[in-house]
């Protein structure tokens, strides 16, 4: 399976990951003082949902297409809408003809003060989002081996904010890159907030992972699991995860008001379910 976001953009895995993005960043806004959110794996910016790669799986449909037609109650609506603000932000003609990725996402709800580092390692990719962020003074787009940013770019200078892990899951071993690179990153920012995305697919993997990240000693994990469908015999995504570090105080909660809701507007046959569960102490 190629985890590319184009071929993904807009699946029931963006749209949890990018819910839980922007319940953190509105966090931070809380404050005025100024943050930076460090995205290491941050594709292209904006996914054609009509392009080749998004119509060959046609994923969208049942992740962000569900979501923007679905009538939310209340609660949810509110925790949503920062993310769902900015979906709308990219398709100012109405409809649902691009995705935005989590650099566009994250840029939408910036304030004047913050911040954002962009580092995506495939060429094309990257000058996508040059080419988006041009001339904008807040984000920062740097061509890079996106585990060497875990080391080189933290702390930011603002000593507040968030980094956001994202690898596309194509080679061997990501899970244990992810592991080691938080370790590497905690070390010398460990009071940074930090996200890092994973596919459920293999149980086992995801154990094993979810182990080690405990066996780190890094204080106040916490690890929201998403499911849409029950595991099959062949290796299939039906799930995801946000492992996230330092969570503000707020966001347990706020994931056990949405998270029932998503799962009941993108669960299969009633299939969807979630956890939330503390790794590590606070």
């Amino acid at each position: 399976m190629n985890y590319r976001h184009a071929f993904h953009a807009g699946n029931f895995a963006d749209v949890v990951k990018h819910a839980v993005l922007a319940r953190i960043v509105d966090y931070l806004k809380r404050k005025d003082r100024a943050f930076r959110v460090i995205d290491t794996h941050a594709g292209a910016g904006l996914y054609h949902l009509s392009g080749d790669e998004a119509s060959r799986t046609g994923e969208w449909r049942a992740g962000i297409g569900r979501l923007i037609e679905a009538q939310l109650p209340k609660p949810a609506a509110e925790l949503l809408a920062p993310y769902l603000d900015a979906v709308r932000a990219a398709n100012p003609d109405g409809g649902l003809a691009l995705y935005p990725g989590s650099p566009w996402i994250v840029r939408h709800l910036l304030r004047r003060q913050d911040r954002l580092t962009a580092i995506e390692l495939h060429a094309e990719d990257a000058a996508r989002l040059r080419q988006q962020f041009a001339d904008d003074v807040q984000v920062r787009v740097i061509e890079l081996d996106c585990w060497l940013s875990l080391g080189a770019h933290v702390p930011p200078k603002e000593k507040r904010g968030l980094v956001l892990v994202d690898p596309p899951f194509e080679i061997a071993g990501e899970f244990d890159r992810l592991v080691h690179g938080l370790v590497r990153a905690h070390r010398r920012w460990p009071g940074g907030i930090y996200a890092l995305w994973y596919p459920i697919k293999d149980r086992a993997a995801v154990n094993a992972f979810r182990a080690d990240l405990a066996a780190t000693g890094i204080p106040k994990i916490l690890d929201i699991r998403f499911e849409v469908r029950p595991p099959s015999r062949e290796p299939r995504l039906y799930g995801s995860g946000m492992v996230i570090v330092n969570p503000p105080f707020t966001l347990e909660a706020e994931m056990k008001a949405l998270l029932p809701v998503l799962a009941n507007v993108l669960g299969e046959d009633g299939a969807g379910r979630f956890s939330i569960e503390q790794l590590t102490p606070n």
